[in-house]
């Protein structure tokens, strides 16, 4: 922590009250980092004739963009956190050396990524299930989106740094992107009737706006790391253990990537843009419920991490517990609102009769087990509190790559109804994965902090 007051606010503040103080500005971070996709979506269903065929379409880009994210973490996640280590043994020019490295990086990384991904565009999107119908609409978003995407992993990569310093509301940029893409959407969709090129630039410009943001920042008084130039060029001794402690991250994003290319890939097969498009608004809808649920556990980990390093273990117990019923009670009424009013989610996405009901069908069954994330993200992050991370990534990695996928292609070989059987294969996944995460959990719990 920050001050002497915040450390003793850790060890003897209410955990309930300590962890709303801690969680809430969490939870809004992630919400506003959602609107970015979301409300672009909203206005791309709604154009008037091709709402549903542009949605699928751009919807098919999800899993470059996921890519780009995880590039962006990959140094963002791992260099921050060396940063501040140095920081904490008042070494502040290798922490500048860190910054500088790592911002390097992600030039590198942006160019060739801008290069690969604007060229294979799209073979790489006809290769995640788009049709001839849909194919145009994706390939005229991707290509604007990525030709930007070095603002976006600037901003990505970047803004941990800025956190790191203990800048939490210079870090929350996001938000000033966020406002100017809800402004700008109509005015390039509709206005200037650009349709997906529009939502895609008005996406670059609000990235931009937010990239420039941190670099005035990083590059000005108030900061206590300076991005200079003579620390750009990349050292094998300083980049490459930020990549080291960078990689989880990159590989829990990644696989969210891959998990998109399966959906897409079987629902195309199984059944066409149709399902396609009920994916892409069940994505979105469902980030309203893990981002959340990642900033309740952010609000949480400091609390556990804390006192477990202070050996407090009845405290660590109080604040894990407390964490679990919030993520329990939150999915538990998200699972609720889904199964009672999916149709009304699906009419925020589009204006097209048969997508709306297409996806309110899917909804319900994509949703059915999702109550049960809160036992699996709750246990999971908690993990990662305790400085359990090999564990924390095996159980990350087992709902998506080592349930889900397989699940995806295996369920529609035993069930008549192929579409029925990709969607089902999300719920099955999320309860088996919350059971075993749970019961590991708990088995260990106890054992973790005897060791302490």
């Amino acid at each position: 922590m920050n001050s002497k007051s915040n450390t003793q606010a850790m060890e003897t503040e209410k955990v309930p009250c300590l962890l709303a103080q801690l969680a809430i500005p969490a939870v809004v971070a992630q919400v506003i980092n959602l609107l970015y996709n979301i409300v672009d979506r909203i206005y791309i269903g709604h154009i008037s004739g091709v709402g549903a065929a542009a949605l699928t379409g751009v919807g098919l880009f999800t899993p470059i963009l996921m890519l780009i994210n995880a590039f962006a973490m990959l140094a963002g996640s791992g260099g921050a956190p060396r940063a501040a280590i140095f920081m904490g043994k008042k070494d502040n020019k290798t922490a500048e050396k860190i910054l500088g490295n790592c911002f390097a990086l992600l030039i590198v990384m942006a160019v060739a990524l801008t290069a690969i991904f604007f060229i294979f565009a799209p073979q790489l999107l006809t290769l995640f299930g788009a049709s001839d119908k849909t194919l145009p609409y994706g390939v005229a978003y991707a290509r604007i989106y990525i030709l930007g995407s070095i603002f976006v992993l600037i901003v990505m990569g970047m803004n941990p740094f800025i956190t790191t310093q203990g800048f939490a509301k210079i870090s929350m940029t996001t938000v000033i992107g966020a406002v100017i893409n809800i402004i700008l959407d109509p005015i390039f969709i509709f206005g200037f009737n650009l349709g997906v090129r529009g939502a895609a630039i008005a996406t670059v410009l609000s990235q931009a706006v937010g990239a420039i943001w941190i670099l005035r920042f990083l590059s000005g008084k108030k900061t206590i790391l300076h991005l200079r130039k003579e620390n750009f060029k990349l050292q094998k001794d300083i980049i490459l253990p930020c990549l080291a402690l960078g990689i989880s991250t990159f590989v829990m994003l990644s696989t969210e990537s891959i998990l998109s290319v399966s959906f897409t890939f079987s629902l195309s097969r199984y059944g066409g843009d149709l399902a396609v498009g009920a994916m892409t608004i069940i994505t979105s809808v469902s980030q309203l419920a893990t981002l959340p649920l990642q900033g309740i556990c952010q609000g949480g980990q400091p609390i556990m991490s804390y006192n477990f390093g202070a050996g407090n273990k009845e405290r660590v117990k109080k604040a894990f517990f407390t964490q679990f019923t919030v993520c329990i009670v939150f999915t538990s009424c998200f699972w609720l609102i889904m199964l009672l009013f999916p149709k009304l989610f699906a009419g925020i996405f589009s204006n097209n009769t048969d997508l709306i009901t297409y996806t309110t069908w899917a909804l319900r069954i994509y949703m059915a087990g999702i109550f049960s994330l809160g036992f699996q993200v709750a246990c999971q992050q908690s993990f990662m509190a305790l400085g359990q991370a090999k564990v924390s990534l095996l159980l990350a990695c087992l709902r998506k790559l080592i349930l889900l996928i397989p699940l995806i292609f295996i369920l529609p070989c035993f069930i008549q109804n192929k579409v029925f059987a990709v969607f089902l294969a999300e719920p099955i996944s999320d309860i088996l994965a919350a059971i075993i995460t749970t019961l590991t959990f708990f088995s260990r719990f106890n054992k973790i902090l005897d060791r302490q």
